[in-house]
């Protein structure tokens, strides 16, 4: 890869260009900055409530992991296949995978889970796009929190990777809890989490019902390299 007065590079492929960008994107600070499907996105700073799930859900984790893992919220996981960098709500990733890169990002696959929190802006790309980026890169476990699915407030552990195309494991009404398997062996109440104010009027899927059944994403495929 070649810079040329600072501003511009001549790359050896996709990849190494838009991540090159990302890497310099400037945005307001508190904005997380993503690479979806090779197009640089920007989202702001989320909301209190979205902030507290996520911390609620980063402490039952903490009591379950390996003390040689962490849990992460601002940390890059890259799928150079789909052209796709994501920022996940959380990443438990072994600690050692960092120690051992000193770059902006770390390969998704190392990843042990993702977990997902929708909001207006993001919604779409976590359950279609980045759904199929963290099974493609062969995350084994993704948590979807999405308060705003379109037949209620839902939680859905999915599982299984193969392709780009996860199977859901488990779905519970937002407020309900749900188990998350080995290595983490963990119940999750749901019910501690704040109620969105635009949630959804919830449904009854079920608490903790193992569903078979699959998702699979429709955004097309990265351009062959």
């Amino acid at each position: 890869m070649q810079v040329i007065e600072g501003d511009y590079i001549a790359a050896d492929n996709a990849w190494d260009e838009i991540a090159w960008v990302w890497q310099r994107t400037d945005v307001p600070k508190g904005c997380r900055t993503e690479i979806i499907d090779g197009v640089v996105t920007v989202t702001p700073l989320p909301s209190v409530a979205h902030s507290c799930v996520a911390d609620l859900v980063q402490h039952g984790l903490y009591d379950v992991i390996p003390d040689d893992w962490g849990i992460y919220q601002w940390l890059g996981l890259a799928v150079p296949s789909r052209l796709g960098l994501y920022v996940p709500d959380l990443a438990v990733v072994p600690e050692q995978e960092l120690r051992v890169r000193d770059d902006v990002f770390v390969p998704a696959g190392k990843a042990e889970l993702v977990v997902e929190i929708t909001s207006k802006v993001t919604a779409r790309n976590d359950r279609v796009h980045k759904a199929a980026g963290y099974a493609e890169a062969g995350i084994p476990l993704y948590l979807l929190i999405d308060s705003l699915a379109p037949g209620g407030a839902t939680i859905t552990l999915y599982g299984e990777p193969k392709g780009d195309v996860y199977r859901v494991l488990r779905a519970c009404e937002y407020g309900a809890p749900i188990s998350l398997p080995r290595p983490f062996d963990i119940t999750l109440d749901s019910g501690d989490f704040p109620q969105p104010n635009n949630a959804a009027t919830p449904t009854n899927t079920g608490t903790d019902n193992t569903v078979d059944s699959r998702i699979e994403s429709r955004a097309s495929r990265s351009p062959t390299r």
